[in-house]
C-alpha cells in the first residue's frame, strides 16, 4: 500500500483556520478550554412559528417577556405576556411556555426539577391572555409534568406524582384521570427511564383534534429490577437514590393504551395487537378524531408496525408494517409526517435511508429520494404545494444540506453554503431557521426565504469567537481518509502542533465515540482540547470506524449482534495506518473516548494487539449485559440468544488480554452506565494482575461536571497522556 493512498486529504477550507495559526500569539491553555472561552454561541432561544407563518414568538434575554417577531424583518410586533404587567403575576422570569391554539391561554413553568436526561417537573401556571391574570394550573400548587393544551385551547392534561390530571378553563375545575400511578410501580401519560434515554420521549399523551378523547399509555414498572445507587452528599451517611432499570433481557416495563372520555369519563383499555413485550414509543391522533395513530416495534426493534386505532370502539387497523433483518432506527417512526392525505416515512429497505410517501391506507404511492446517499431528518411537508423539505448526506458523508423536492419529484438545495446544515420552517414553509458551520467557522443562524435560499438577516454570527481566535496560534482541522488493512476507507479529522515541521516526529492521541449510528467526523465547527494537547506537541486525530452513520445501512449495521468488535478493530488499523506516516511516532499512540467511546477505548486496548501504548476510558460501559434493555438489544438481542456475541465483545471477559497503560474514570452517581461496569471491570484487572490507573467522581452523573469538575477531569487526562507520551 502505496503511502499517498493511505491518508488522503479532503475539503481542505482551510485558509481561514490557517490565517488564524498564522496570526496567533497565544497558546491555547486547558483553562481557556474547559472554562468556556472557545465556546460558541448556539443558543437564541426557541422561535416559534405562528399559525399564519409570517410570525413567530421569543422570549426575551431577561426571560420576562413573550415578544411576537416578524419572520421577515425581525421587527417585534406585539409582547404577549409580561411578568411586570401581567395581573397576580407572583414570580419574576419563567424558564418555558406554550401557547394555545386559539392563542387564548398559555401556559407558563419555572423552577425546573430534572428527573433524568429529558425529564423535570416545574411549577406551572396559566395565564389568561383575556383577562391579563396568571394563576397556577393546579389547585395544590405542586410541580407537574408535560402540561398538554386540548386541542380547542379549553383544558391541560397533565401528569402529577404520576398520575394524569385535567385541568378545565372554563369551569375552572380540576378532575384526577387516573388514580393507582406511584413512583416505581405505575407511570400515566409519562415515560420510564429507559423510553425516555433511548426513545426520546417523554410524553406518551394524545388529544383527539375534536378535543374529545385523550389517549395516554400506562407504564408498570413492577417488573423491572430495581438499581440502588449511592449518593454520598455532605452527611456521614450515604443515602440511596432507587429508580428502575431493566438491563439486557431483563423484564421491561408493562405497557397498555386507554383512552379517556372528556364527556363520559369513562376509561377504555386499547388492546393493541401486538405481543406483550413490544414497545409503545409513539401515540399521536391524525387529523380524523376516530384515527389514534400507535406505533409499535418488537422487542428485537426488527418489525415496526403502526395502527389506526378507533378511541371509542377500541379497533385496531393496522397501516404500515416495516421490517429489517437487523432493526429499525427508532428516529424513523418517530419523525413520521401526517398530511390529511396521508403521510411521509423514511426506511432503509432500499439500504439507504429514503422518504416515502403513503396513502391513508398504507398503500405506497412513490418513494420520494433515491440515491447512494442517506436521507438524516425528515424536515416538514407543505400540504399547499406537495414540497417535501430533508436533510441529507448526498454531498459527503462529512455534510448536511437542506432540499426540498416538489410534487413532480424536482430536487432543489435550498441551503447555499457547504458544511453542515441544518433548518427548522415556519408553519407555512415561506421561511426556515437555518443553522450553518463548518470546520473553519462557527455557528451562523440565519432567517432564509425558502423560495430563494436568500437570507433575510442573521440572527447569530459568533463575530467574537471569531475576532478572539484570532489571538491564538493553532493548526486548523484537516480532513483525512484512513485505508485500513481490512481494506475499508475511512474518514477522519487531524489537528497537528501549531509549530508543526515535517521533518520531526510526534506522538499521536486518538479520539472517537463510535456507537452506532454515529459521527465525530463531519464538517462542523469545534473547538476543544485536541488544540490544547496540540500545543503541547501531540497529534490528535479522530477516525470514524465502521459502525458510524452517513454512509448507508451495510456500514452502519455491519457491527450487528458483536456490537464493539469491528469498532475497535478500525481504531487499531487506523493507528497502524497513521503509524507509517514519516511525521507520527508509532510507539507512541493513545486512544480516548467517553461513554461508547470509553467501551472502544478498552476494546481497543484488549484487541488491538498493542497498537496503543495508553488509553483513557471515560464512563465506559465494560460489558453489554449491565446496559439498558432498548439499546442492547436493539444491536445485540438478549444475552441468552447471542451469548457468544456478548462474550466476544466484553471488556470484562478480555480484562487479561489488555495491552498498554490505562486511566478509568467514572461519575459514582451515573444513572445511564452505572458506576458498577467500572467497578467490576477494575476487580477483572486485579484478578487478571494488570495494573492501572482508576479516578472516580462522587454524585457525578454521565457527564461528569459542575463547580472545578471539568478542569479536574481534563487536567487528570492532560497529565496521564504527558507521562505516557512526552515524558518517557
Amino acid at each position: 500500500m502505496q503511502m499517498g493512498k493511505c491518508l488522503n486529504l479532503l475539503l481542505c477550507a482551510l485558509t481561514a483556520g490557517g490565517m488564524w495559526a498564522q496570526q496567533g500569539a497565544r497558546r491555547v491553555e486547558l483553562k481557556d478550554v474547559t472554562g468556556g472561552t472557545f465556546r460558541q454561541q448556539t443558543f437564541i432561544g426557541e422561535l416559534r412559528s405562528m399559525p399564519d407563518g409570517e410570525h413567530y414568538t421569543a422570549m426575551n434575554r431577561e426571560r420576562t417577556k413573550i415578544i411576537k417577531y416578524s419572520y421577515r424583518t425581525g421587527a417585534p410586533v406585539d409582547t404577549l405576556f409580561d411578568t411586570s404587567r401581567a395581573r397576580e403575576c407572583t414570580f419574576d422570569n419563567f424558564e418555558g411556555y406554550t401557547i394555545s391554539s386559539t392563542g387564548y391561554r398559555i401556559l407558563l413553568w419555572r423552577g425546573r426539577e430534572q428527573i433524568y436526561r429529558r425529564s423535570y417537573k416545574a411549577d406551572t401556571y396559566v395565564y389568561d391572555v383575556r383577562r391579563n391574570m396568571v394563576k397556577p394550573l393546579n389547585e395544590s400548587g405542586e410541580k407537574v409534568m408535560i402540561p398538554t393544551f386540548s386541542p380547542d385551547g379549553r383544558m391541560c392534561a397533565y401528569v402529577k406524582d404520576n398520575n394524569i390530571w385535567l385541568k378545565k378553563f372554563d369551569y375552572d375545575t380540576e378532575v384526577q384521570v387516573t388514580k393507582d400511578g406511584a413512583v416505581n410501580k405505575i407511570i400515566y401519560g409519562a415515560t420510564d427511564w429507559v423510553y425516555e434515554e433511548e426513545f426520546a420521549v417523554t410524553n406518551l399523551t394524545a388529544w383527539s383534534p375534536d378535543s374529545k378523547y385523550l389517549a395516554y399509555v400506562r407504564f408498570d414498572e413492577s417488573p423491572v429490577p430495581e438499581y440502588r445507587m449511592q449518593m454520598y452528599g455532605e452527611g456521614y451517611y450515604p443515602d440511596l437514590y432507587e429508580y428502575k432499570y431493566p438491563k439486557a433481557g431483563e423484564p421491561n416495563s408493562g405497557i397498555s393504551l386507554y383512552s379517556y372520555s372528556v364527556e363520559t369519563k369513562d376509561i377504555k383499555r386499547l388492546e393493541t395487537p401486538v405481543d406483550a413485550e413490544s414497545y409503545i414509543p409513539r401515540i399521536v391522533f391524525s387529523s380524523d378524531p376516530e384515527q389514534l395513530v400507535v406505533m409499535t416495534l418488537n422487542r428485537h426493534q426488527s418489525v415496526f408496525s403502526m395502527f389506526h386505532a378507533n378511541p371509542k370502539s377500541g379497533v385496531f387497523r393496522l397501516i404500515l408494517k416495516d421490517e429489517n433483518k437487523r432493526y429499525i432506527d427508532p428516529d424513523w417512526p418517530a419523525g413520521i409526517r401526517f398530511t390529511k392525505d396521508g403521510f411521509y416515512y423514511v426506511s432503509e429497505k432500499d439500504g439507504y435511508a429514503h422518504i416515502y410517501r403513503y396513502a391513508q391506507t398504507g398503500v405506497e404511492l412513490r418513494q420520494v429520494t433515491k440515491g447512494n446517499w442517506d436521507v438524516t431528518r425528515l424536515l416538514g411537508i407543505d400540504e399547499a404545494t406537495n414540497t417535501v423539505y430533508y436533510e441529507s448526506a448526498e454531498e459527503s458523508p462529512l455534510r448536511r444540506s437542506v432540499y426540498k423536492v416538489d410534487g413532480k419529484g424536482e430536487k432543489t438545495r435550498i441551503s447555499t453554503q457547504t458544511g453542515t446544515n441544518s433548518a427548522d420552517f415556519n408553519a407555512n414553509y415561506a421561511y426556515f431557521v437555518n443553522r450553518y458551520s463548518c470546520a473553519t467557522e462557527p455557528v451562523t443562524i440565519t432567517v432564509n426565504e425558502t423560495k430563494t435560499g436568500k437570507v433575510l438577516r442573521t440572527l447569530l454570527d459568533n463575530a467574537a469567537l471569531k475576532e478572539k481566535l484570532k489571538g491564538y496560534a493553532f493548526s486548523p482541522k484537516e480532513f483525512i481518509k484512513v485505508e485500513t488493512a481490512s481494506g475499508f476507507e475511512l474518514n477522519g479529522w487531524m489537528v497537528k502542533p501549531p509549530d508543526f515541521s515535517p521533518s520531526k516526529q510526534y506522538p499521536v492521541v486518538m479520539f472517537q465515540y463510535g456507537g452506532p449510528g454515529s459521527q465525530s467526523v463531519s464538517d462542523q465547527f469545534g473547538f476543544d482540547w485536541e488544540h490544547y494537547l496540540a500545543a503541547k506537541g501531540i497529534i490528535y486525530v479522530c477516525v470514524d470506524g465502521r459502525g458510524t452513520g452517513a454512509r448507508g445501512e451495510e456500514f452502519r449495521k455491519c457491527t450487528y449482534l458483536r456490537m464493539g468488535e469491528l469498532e475497535s478493530k478500525d481504531q487499531a488499523e487506523a493507528a497502524r495506518a497513521l503509524a507509517k506516516l514519516p511525521y507520527v511516532d508509532g510507539n507512541r499512540m493513545a486512544i480516548w473516548g467517553w461513554s461508547f467511546g470509553g467501551y472502544n477505548t478498552l476494546m481497543a486496548l484488549s484487541t488491538g494487539n498493542g497498537a496503543f501504548r495508553a488509553g483513557i476510558a471515560v464512563a465506559p460501559p465494560t460489558d453489554w449485559r449491565y446496559y439498558d434493555s432498548v439499546y442492547t438489544e436493539r444491536f445485540m438481542r438478549t444475552p441468552k440468544e447471542n451469548e457468544g456475541g456478548y462474550d466476544a465483545t466484553s471488556p470484562i471477559k478480555l480484562a487479561e488480554n489488555l495491552q498498554g497503560r490505562l486511566l478509568l474514570i467514572h461519575g459514582t452517581a451515573d444513572d445511564n452506565v452505572h458506576f458498577k461496569q467500572s467497578v467490576d471491570y477494575a476487580e477483572a484487572l486485579v484478578q487478571a494482575g494488570k495494573q492501572f490507573d482508576m479516578h472516580f467522581y462522587k454524585d457525578r452523573n454521565h457527564g461528569i461536571a459542575g463547580g472545578n469538575t471539568r478542569l479536574h477531569l481534563y487536567t487528570k487526562m492532560a497529565d496521564f497522556l504527558f507521562d505516557n507520551l512526552l515524558h518517557d
